[in-house]
């Protein structure tokens, strides 16, 4: 199923709870696969919050079985492991473990580091003590910064917060796997309705949980909280090499753009591979999984590159290998070699015009659109990056809210591609200084499906900072610049354009009480009058990437 290579061994000795110590005397449980003639080999370590069974142990073995020994082990506070999950011991529990490891009879003296999501994390953490045995890193969708993910846009994450803070704290659950799926959506969504947010954690977790109300604590910018798990810093001088998995559904996505141009600037051995995925998606699993195997095999086992990487599939187009950058057009356009990211492009400027219409021409003189967004019943996240359902959706529904406002294209001639940084330049208004302003690009198909492609949220505050002019005017109105998520896109012949416009995306992003109250113990809820002006001296606009990748 994951067109891997096939096995080079398949007698795999597995050591089970094998107890690996911290620096501070924490006992760190440990399941080894060693080639039952313990030669010397690179090893795979995996360090994972998770437990060791599972997909994890089926990872561990399949990359066992194909010329490597694996560490795969709880990280602290974790599946017998002691302590409690402290994010900021990750990089010296992850460098003890490397230190055990080429201690050991069956270590070649270097190691490589493999797995998504916090997975990656842990491999950035240990990348950040500079062990010498660390020489390549297979990362997904995972950004160097471990705040840009919670704090998008100035609003905070909260079904990704509240639903990883539900996930770590029931999965050692009896039955756990049969028991979270059918339990999360409804006790969740009490959790993501209640107020204040820095209590939601008991409904969701039958208890206080210190790092979810950390991360909603020291929710301003420069927080030092967050200093110890920015791995920004390393990237320029990493000299680790490093592949990158993304998807354009994934919330981590804008952080690895910039991460691997980072790498890329400090001329580091770098590659990355950005699919219409988002964060659990089946598909990027088994990419990813072939997209290491490939990479370690050539930095680790020190094999030639193959002529192709990953091996070719339907779903999947083949790599090759000199590419710095492989990515998948949606919409139909297949996959594309591209020298970096993102290739040149031309901005098109579609324009907000009357009656909800989008279309490069100027708006003529008229009335600005306006909406009401009530917190009390806050506009849905409707696909997107969000958790509980990611991913491309249609739209049609959310557009009919009354919250929503939408600009759409006369059906395209010809096709219209797009690669590259989308942004809405809109002129607002607001009947508060606290507001959110949420924008998603759409493509419309023949039959009015209206998917989304991209989008993103600007959070509104008083004293500013956010708004290219320093936040609204005394009145309420002024200029805002949303950076919407980079995409690839083609917009099909006969396809229309979408843009829309509203004021949340609830719970993917907690709503905006409307109160200037603090984000962790707002309570008072208070609906806002919105308004998008079409007519100032700089329309309001979507910016548009066009390009032919080709």
């Amino acid at each position: 199923m994951l067109k891997v290579p096939p096995a080079l061994n398949r007698d795999i000795v597995v050591e089970r709870d094998v107890a690996i110590h911290a620096s501070d005397g924490t006992c760190l449980l440990t399941d080894v696969y060693l080639a039952r003639s313990r030669e010397p080999l690179p090893a795979i370590l995996m360090r994972s919050p998770y437990g060791r069974r599972g997909p994890y142990g089926t990872m561990a073995r399949l990359f066992a079985e194909r010329g490597y020994h694996v560490v795969l082990q709880s990280t602290r506070g974790t599946f017998g492991s002691g302590g409690q999950i402290d994010f900021d011991r990750e990089a010296g529990d992850g460098r003890s473990t490397a230190d055990w490891i080429i201690g050991q009879d069956w270590s070649n003296g270097e190691i490589g580091g493999f797995g998504g999501s916090y997975l990656s994390f842990t491999q950035l953490a240990l990348a950040s003590t500079r062990p010498p045995q660390l020489k390549a890193m297979a990362i997904g969708t995972w950004g160097a910064e471990r705040r840009a993910s919670y704090y998008q846009g100035g609003s905070f994450a909260l079904d990704r917060a509240l639903g990883w803070t539900y996930t770590i704290c029931h999965q050692e659950r009896p039955l756990a796997f049969v028991r979270t799926p059918l339990l999360a959506r409804r006790e969740l969504e009490s959790a993501f309705a209640h107020l204040p947010l820095l209590d939601a954690d008991v409904l969701a977790a039958g208890q206080p949980v210190g790092f979810y109300r950390a991360w909603l604590e020291h929710d301003q910018p420069g927080d030092p909280y967050w200093t110890p798990t920015d791995f920004r810093p390393l990237l320029r001088d990493l000299g680790i090499a490093v592949t990158m998995i993304a998807g354009w559904y994934d919330p981590f996505l804008p952080s690895m753009l910039a991460d691997y141009q980072a790498l890329r600037d400090g001329g580091q051995t770098a590659r990355l591979r950005v699919g219409g995925w988002h964060h659990t998606s089946q598909d990027l699993f088994r990419y990813a999984i072939r997209d290491a195997l490939d990479w370690l095999d050539t930095h680790l086992r020190h094999q030639p590159p193959p002529s192709q990487s990953p091996a070719p599939a339907p779903d999947l187009d083949p790599v090759p290998v000199p590419v710095s950058v492989r990515v998948e057009v949606m919409g139909g356009g297949g996959w594309r070699a591209l020298p970096r990211w993102p290739p040149p492009f031309s901005i098109q400027r579609w324009h907000l015009q009357p009656a909800g219409v989008l279309a490069t021409a100027p708006p003529p003189a008229c009335e600005p659109d306006r909406y009401r967004y009530d917190p009390a019943d806050p506009t849905p996240a409707v696909g997107g990056t969000s958790i509980m359902n990611a991913g491309p959706r249609d739209n049609q529904a959310l557009e009919r809210r009354p919250d929503v406002l939408t600009y759409t294209s006369a059906p395209l001639a010809t096709a219209l591609e797009i690669a590259g940084p989308v942004t809405a330049e809109l002129h607002v208004g607001s009947s508060s200084a606290h507001t959110d302003f949420f924008a998603r690009l759409c493509d419309v198909d023949p039959r009015g499906r209206s998917v989304n492609i991209t989008d993103g949220l600007l959070r509104l505050t008083a004293d500013g900072g956010l708004t290219a002019d320093g936040g609204l005017t005394a009145d309420g109105d002024g200029p805002i610049r949303i950076d919407l998520w980079p995409t690839a896109h083609r917009f099909g012949p006969g396809h229309r354009i979408r843009l829309q416009i509203s004021s949340g995306a609830h719970p993917r992003y907690a709503r905006n009480p409307g109160t200037g109250e603090p984000l962790a113990t707002a309570t008072s809820l208070r609906a806002v009058e919105q308004a998008i002006h079409h007519d100032p001296p700089q329309p309001s606009a979507v910016l548009l990437p066009a390009t032919d990748a080709r």
